[in-house]
């Protein structure tokens, strides 16, 4: 379980998230929606320990970063928006770089790939470098990267940018898959029609704070709409703004 309690935080001298708190359970998929700049990056970068809240808690699984920071790290699968690799790295090297720094024997780690390289139609690829991949192509080894980690917590940022449609209903099946096990999932994206689809319940950030939270339902609800979508909602907010 991931959860954040009265986090206040940001970037230096520039405070970003206002209070906010929300939990992600097990076996859950939560959608974090908001419009550019509500604090959806800042949010995850604070869970991912890249800033360091003002105040506040982020636990996952009742542990926070500072009790321990390498457990806590191997708790998260992180994809980010924007592919990241070593170009002097082949894919090959890039699961062992994974393995080695989560501690998984490397034959592991490539067993634990192989499926997925087949899924992303990868396997013949693992001796190419990334300046032969294309972005979409950069972003499933992201994914795949993520997925071998095997952990409690995947935070999913804008995962669709990139991939093609069949790359795109596999992921979904993917993360299915791991919330069927008992996995957190935190997604921030603008596919909102994707969103409803996926997502038990929806975290909407606005300009730092938690607008509104829950299922569609009370999405619907709180916005005074009981036949609105998401994107009715998620539209209502930009005018709002």
């Amino acid at each position: 379980m991931l959860k954040l309690e009265n986090v206040t935080g940001g970037y230096v001298n520039i405070p970003v998230l206002k209070n906010i708190s929300f939990e992600v359970a097990d076996g859950e998929l939560v959608g974090l929606i908001g419009l550019n700049g509500a604090g959806k990056s800042t949010t995850i970068n604070e869970i991912i320990g890249l800033l360091t809240p003002y105040q506040g808690t982020i636990t996952i699984d009742d542990l926070s970063l500072s009790q321990g920071q390498a457990q806590y790290r191997k708790k998260i699968g992180f994809i980010p928006e924007t592919p990241s690799l070593y170009e002097e790295l082949t894919l090959r090297e890039h699961i062992e770089t994974v393995a080695m720094a989560y501690d998984i024997p490397i034959e592991e780690a490539m067993a634990r790939a192989e499926e997925l390289l087949a899924i992303f139609r990868l396997s013949d690829k693992l001796d190419w470098f990334p300046i032969n991949f294309s972005k979409g192509m950069k972003q499933k080894v992201m994914i795949i990267c993520a997925f071998i980690v095997d952990p409690s917590l995947f935070i999913v940022d804008e995962p669709f940018l990139g991939l093609d449609p069949l790359a795109i209903s596999d992921l979904t099946t993917l993360l299915a898959q791991e919330k069927a096990k008992g996995k957190s999932i935190l997604m921030s994206t603008h596919v909102l029609d994707s969103a409803e689809k996926m997502c038990d319940r929806f975290v909407i950030l606005h300009q730092g704070e938690v607008r509104a939270s829950g299922t569609l339902a009370d999405l619907q609800q709180a916005f005074g709409d009981s036949t609105a979508s998401l994107s009715d909602i998620y539209m209502a907010l930009t005018k709002e703004a």
